[in-house]
């Protein structure tokens, strides 16, 4: 017979199960600590992009297989913004706000890192940038494992104007149209005003993103460089480097005639290129794959083992970049944050990367810096190979200090090293 104390202390069972069920699902669902990965896998931009994220993935893979982060796995959510800007801010949104993501891992271009940035600072997320820019900016919800323009474009510029690297008096600056490369290349116009490089001997060029057809600025190149010897600094961005690069070859324009250096042209950008008439032309970066040393031994072979694992297209000729290396920098540093907090809150995780140390790829310790939210890199300077390799002619002794702000802007010297809290 069902009493009525009967029924109430049934419903109290029932009701106490269910509580204990959803406090089990809670607890299931806190057994994982998810991580965004925000790039570009379709479009003009997957070129360079699809890499950082099977590269995320590795990481993340390797990290797991060690134990996790706090005793917990991490969980990749992984997101295509399509190279479309504003879908890059609606794909972190839905990171923070439905997946609850403890951190992000993403973007490439800077048009894409400013269309992210105020979600970030309005939902206080984490956003780690893994790619060279044009500096100007420093925020407490970023931290840019890529190169300044003082740890890429004035060493790679510097190096023109040298005898070792041609000694150039004239200088073509040719980028995809967008806040990185005009804004790089306004800082190198004032830098090479300070060297006596004047106006007349400055040409300076933009393409939209995807631009494929380089037969004409190309031609124009070559009747500049005949108003003396010539240097052409190149931030042409995404799948629009291989007709580029193309072009060159068919226009013989050699690298001991007008030597090009690129700032966003890396091992995975050539590999749809037939490198052998772009011999001895140049890149700048902090890391290329031809290094030798222990540290980038160990990452090439644990990278083509996760490539063939995951079968990946790219698998047959396994390569790593430098965007790659401050992916994998990132995440590391990132686990380290996470560990010395003794948690995922974003507050404490970025109070915690000031001075994360790492033993990084490029054979150099890599550390962040104790109040900018960038890294300390070295520079280097390599020449392409005909297989498609770099072979570095240039690099610095050590590491160096990134300066967010470009001493070639006016009023920069007046700006905090740090970002406003």
């Amino acid at each position: 017979m069902i009493t009525r104390r009967n029924f109430v202390k049934s419903m109290s069972t029932i009701a106490a199960s269910i509580a204990l069920m959803g406090t089990a699902s809670l607890a299931n669902a806190a057994d994982t600590i998810k991580v965004g990965i925000l790039h570009s896998l379709s479009g003009t931009m997957a070129i360079s992009e699809t890499s950082l994220k099977d590269m995320a993935l590795m990481t993340i893979a390797e990290i797991n297989k060690k134990g996790g982060v706090l005793g917990k796995q991490l969980e990749p959510v992984v997101v295509d913004p399509a190279s479309d800007w504003p879908l890059f801010a609606t794909k972190a949104r839905q990171l923070l706000s439905q997946d609850k993501v403890a951190v992000t891992f993403g973007c490439w271009t800077s048009v894409s890192r400013k269309s992210v940035l105020p979600v970030y600072k309005e939902l206080n997320g984490l956003l780690f940038y893994p790619v060279q820019y044009e500096g100007e900016e420093l925020e407490k919800n970023v931290f840019y494992t890529g190169a300044a323009p003082n740890q890429q474009a004035i060493p790679a510029v510097e190096y023109l104007l040298s005898k070792d690297g041609g000694a150039a008096k004239r200088f073509v600056l040719l980028g995809t149209d967008y806040v990185y490369p005009r804004t790089t290349n306004k800082i190198l116009r004032a830098f090479l005003h300070s060297k006596g490089i004047k106006d007349a001997d400055i040409m300076e060029e933009y393409t939209p993103f995807g631009h494929s057809d380089y037969q004409t600025i190309v031609a124009n190149i070559k009747k500049f460089a005949t108003g003396g010897k010539t240097a052409v600094v190149s931030t042409i961005n995404g799948d629009s480097n291989v007709p580029f690069y193309k072009e060159l070859g068919n226009a013989g324009l050699k690298a001991k005639d007008v030597p090009v250096v690129a700032f966003s042209v890396g091992e995975e950008e050539l590999r749809g290129v037939d490198a052998k008439p772009l011999v001895g032309h140049l890149a700048a970066w902090n890391y290329f794959m031809s290094l030798k040393n222990p540290a980038n031994d160990e990452f090439k072979k644990k990278w083509a083992a996760y490539a063939k694992s995951a079968k990946l297209p790219t698998a047959g000729k396994p390569l790593t970049n430098d965007p790659m290396e401050a992916t994998y920098i990132g995440i590391n540093m990132w686990k380290q944050a996470v560990e010395k907090a003794g948690t995922t809150d974003v507050n404490k995780v970025i109070a915690a990367m000031g001075g994360q140390k790492f033993v990084a790829p490029s054979g150099f310790t890599a550390e962040m810096d104790a109040k900018n939210h960038h890294l300390h890199k070295p520079v280097m300077i390599g020449e392409v190979k005909a297989d498609g390799q770099f072979k570095v002619v240039w690099k610095t002794p050590g590491p160096i200090k990134a300066q967010p702000w470009s001493p070639f802007i006016a009023g920069n010297d007046k700006k905090p090293d740090e970002p406003a809290k």
